[in-house]
């Protein structure tokens, strides 16, 4: 399986399941954790399951959390 690590491509990803998953959005920057599984779970749908999981993980953590 071919995981996609570009990063404009992921960041594409990140920010379309943001503003598809506002409140999960919002629960993250808040400091709820458990909310990132349904970010990661809709960039994976949007992506046909190819996104690399970690990096996307770390990038949804950085951009709600860190201001990434």
């Amino acid at each position: 399986l071919i995981q996609v690590r570009d990063e404009g491509q992921l960041d594409a990803w990140v920010d379309a399941a943001i503003k598809a998953q506002p409140q999960a959005a919002a629960d993250v920057a808040s400091g709820k954790m458990a909310a990132i599984g349904r970010l990661v779970g809709h960039v994976m749908k949007l992506s046909g399951g190819k996104a690399d999981a970690k990096a996307v993980n770390e990038k949804l953590t950085a951009k709600l959390r860190g201001g990434g």
